[in-house]
């Protein structure tokens, strides 16, 4: 008998050793995840490279920061002196040639560069006004400029930032025309002139659907001179041209993995004047492809109203959500499924209602679909949020603005270039930004606060003729407490033995990366970084929340008194 107590006390003993060994493997195994937080890297479809600003005029700026130019492009000192000399302007840093058409080869057929006067007789910078339908695409893949481009005519006071509307072809002429666009957190102002690229007497590429109206063209010039040339606007996403007409910051969505209240989302940012596209995955062996339903493939389509419609059965009336959107061809290519052009379910809709929409059957590549089409049919949605500078006072006080804060920075091999958290032991070289957050949203239930912290880098887009493509990005979040706080910066051991509250959803070598967060107050930390360490680079980081977010630098990236 005592044998067998003895037998069933060893037993007992062991069964106890060995639970409690399997949860020091547990609790090992939490540990770990927290020490072994793996971020993953991904590959872009469509990279998005962003520009050189080095041969434009930054507004404020001396001819010191434009390069190897000492001359500093002013519109109205230029515009005075071509009109005193009688003599039509022509751009010395955009010139007429090969090299401003393409960087990768020469031209297939011969390029003959017209001023407007020369392909029409009448010709003008907006007839009747302007519309989302003076935006037609030509022989240059850049259908995601297109797309913005569209969604900037919503808004007048967007529309006029970028486009100057005091310019003309009758009242002081002289060859030469102005845009803006915003850079870096900085407002550019660039010139050209109206010499266009055309082949047998018609325009290569933007143009509007009125043959005598240019300001889509000239845009286009100036956002090729922008970037280098025009070929270096082959390939991109509706996001960077929507940021780069704004200022605002951009949030996309994999519509297979769409968030439950995502129409949700897509009103209230309709509501506050946000630019929206959305696009469907290219086929990689056929460029363009076309879907049975009459989509296209790899294509950027601008995202023009978002609603709920009033709609009246036989045997039910109720609500149905809606999307419109346009193909930036400007021509029959559109949707042909349920809510097409003259498709029967229109016969549901109250006349009314039709009105209010401004429903019309035009071969014009405006379409409307249901959203649970949209849902199945479209890849990926992107929305621009404006920045707070964006809107205009009387905007301002008629809807709600975000709280922005914004810093430069870069990665210094050697220095502050530690690659992402996967290099434990450089990842604290990076440079780190603090953020405290101290109301939550108004309508936060559980008093958290919205936050959208968007990584860019800079540079990148016009050096692509020197093979220069993006880096690969992204960023990490971390809470910190009050002891935290107080450690500027953040060395090895806090890295160490601290899981992120927040990351980048992947670390892609995208132009911008972005990613929104609902946090509780708190202090927090941000560190932005390069997948790879050593890598060289410039970024702008900003900070976007429903109130306050009081960012500070920990350290920046010219700081010479960091200590390893």
């Amino acid at each position: 008998m005592d044998e067998l107590k003895g037998f069933f006390r060893q037993a007992g003993q062991e069964f106890l050793n060995a639970a409690g060994q399997a949860a020091m493997g547990a609790a090992k195994d939490v540990v770990g995840s927290v020490i072994n937080e793996i971020f993953v890297k991904k590959e872009s479809e469509t990279k998005r490279i962003l520009p050189s600003i080095k041969n434009m005029r930054v507004l404020g700026e001396t001819s010191s920061n434009l390069g190897p130019y000492s001359e500093v492009q002013d519109y109205e000192t230029l515009l005075k002196n071509s009109l005193m000399n009688g003599s039509l302007f022509e751009d010395p840093l955009f010139p007429a040639s090969n090299e401003s058409l393409m960087f990768s080869r020469r031209p297939d057929r011969h390029i003959e560069w017209l001023r407007p006067h020369e392909i029409v007789d009448n010709p003008q910078f907006f007839v009747e006004g302007y519309s989302r339908f003076d935006v037609q695409q030509g022989e240059l893949g850049d259908c995601w400029l297109l797309a913005a481009t569209a969604n900037l005519t919503q808004e007048s006071s967007l529309f006029f930032r970028v486009i100057p509307p005091e310019q003309s072809f009758e009242e002081n002429y002289a060859g030469i025309f102005h845009f803006r666009f915003w850079q870096y957190g900085k407002w550019v102002d660039v010139i050209i002139d109206d010499r266009l690229p055309t082949s047998r007497g018609e325009l290569l590429y933007m143009h509007s659907a009125e043959k005598n109206e240019f300001w889509s063209a000239l845009l286009e010039k100036a956002y090729a001179k922008l970037h280098g040339s025009y070929e270096a606007l082959k390939g991109g996403t509706t996001c960077e041209a929507m940021e780069d007409f704004t200022g605002g910051v951009s949030e996309w969505y994999d519509l297979k993995e769409a968030p439950g209240n995502l129409f949700s989302i897509l009103q209230k940012a309709a509501e506050r004047n946000s630019m929206m596209g959305c696009s469907l995955e290219a086929d990689p062996n056929v460029t363009e492809a076309e879907t049975p339903q009459g989509l296209i493939r790899g294509h950027a389509y601008s995202i023009t109203k978002v609603c709920m419609i009033d709609i009246v059965t036989p045997n039910r009336q109720g609500k149905i959500p809606m999307i419109r959107m346009r193909n930036p061809w400007g021509n029959e290519a559109e949707w042909n499924g349920p809510w097409s052009d003259s498709s029967p379910e229109w016969r549901y809709i109250p006349e009314d209602q039709k009105q209010e929409i401004g429903l019309n059957f035009d071969r014009d590549g405006e379409f409307w679909m249901s959203f649970q089409d949209f849902l199945s049919h479209f890849d990926r949605v992107e929305l621009c949020n404006l920045s707070p500078d964006s809107l205009s006072d009387q905007q301002q006080s008629a809807k709600r603005k975000w709280e922005m804060s914004m810093y430069e920075g870069e990665w210094t091999p050697g220095v502050t270039a530690g690659g992402c958290r996967n290099f434990l032991d450089t990842f604290w070289h990076n440079p780190q930004y603090i953020i405290t957050l101290v109301d939550p949203d108004e309508e936060d239930e559980e008093g958290n606060c919205t936050v959208i912290v968007a990584l860019m880098q800079k540079n990148r887009r016009s050096k692509r003729n020197q093979g220069m493509e993006c880096l690969t990005i992204g960023f990490a979040i971390y809470n910190l407490n009050d002891h935290e706080l107080a450690v500027r910066p953040q060395g090895l051991s806090f890295f160490k033995y601290k899981s992120s509250v927040g990351r980048s959803p992947h670390f892609i070598n995208t132009r911008e990366v972005c990613a929104r967060f609902n946090l509780p107050p708190g202090h927090y930390l941000i560190v932005p970084s390069t997948f790879d360490p050593n890598e060289e680079g410039e970024f702008l980081i900003r900070v976007f929340s429903e109130s306050q977010n009081n960012m500070e630098c920990v350290y920046n990236a010219n700081a010479e008194e960091f200590v390893y």
